[in-house]
């Protein structure tokens, strides 16, 4: 009786570790862009990380000298260009939704994407903001994005994304690193950049993006530092990210 028991008990276990795996692995949740369009089809499988809150990112491809070629995907917000707490100026944020400028927030691809000048002019608005075919609301966790390049791809090309998590402070970069800097004090960490080389003679093979670096820490340019020592729970918001050719 006592084996029995004790078997009973380990199928409970068993079957509770199950049921508990699935309540907190859902399956990814399904993002698609540019529907419809013809060109070369890409899916990009992005599976979240221990850091993960709800991060602010963009998808895109270049060709492997780094030229913009297009964007694929970018959430929302700065689709938008309407966050969650608006911008009252001065420093000051509201605790309702509303438009708010915020450089820092992806600034390696909006600074690529062709819109170059004053940096007002490379950010969305709402009055100029990204089709609603190529944005969407923030996934909560993982996902899987299906998308088409509409422009000729050369043979080679990269897959490249930047990642942004607001107000995740670090030893090196805390509150006080800049003061007076509302543009990084939105943004703390830099926003991470990830890319890998795709070859178009490979279709369904699957191709993982690491980080290539950082952004500017206030959006001011377009440059990309490949130092990411300072960078430490950023790292964290992805676990892994691929992309590959559909067949």
């Amino acid at each position: 009786m006592r084996r029995n028991i004790l078997i009973g008990l380990l199928v409970i276990a068993v079957f509770s570790g199950c049921r508990n795996t699935q309540m907190t692995n859902p399956e990814p949740e399904l993002i698609q862009s540019n529907k419809d369009e013809k060109g070369t089809k890409l899916t990009m499988s992005f599976y979240s990380g221990s850091a993960h809150n709800h991060p602010t990112f963009s998808v895109w491809v270049e060709d492997a000298e780094g030229n913009f070629i297009e964007t694929l995907f970018v959430t929302e917000y700065v689709a938008k260009g309407i966050y969650g707490h608006a911008d009252l100026g001065d420093g000051r944020w509201d605790n309702k939704p509303g438009e708010a400028h915020r450089p820092a927030t992806l600034p390696y691809w909006l600074h690529k994407k062709g819109r170059m000048g004053n940096s007002n002019e490379i950010i969305p608005t709402p009055e100029n903001s990204i089709p609603d075919a190529i944005s969407g609301a923030t996934p909560k966790s993982d996902f899987i994005l299906k998308t088409v390049a509409t422009k000729e791809l050369p043979s080679k090309f990269r897959v490249m994304m930047e990642i942004n998590q607001t107000w995740d402070w670090n030893e090196y970069w805390h509150n006080d690193l800049f003061p007076g800097n509302d543009a990084y004090r939105s943004s703390c960490q830099p926003a991470l950049v990830y890319a890998v080389l795709v070859d178009k003679n490979e279709p369904g093979k699957e191709f993982f993006l690491n980080p290539v670096g950082h952004s500017h820490y206030d959006g001011s340019t377009g440059e990309l530092f490949t130092d990411i020592t300072t960078i430490t729970s950023a790292k964290d918001i992805v676990h892994k990210v691929s992309a590959k050719i559909e067949k």
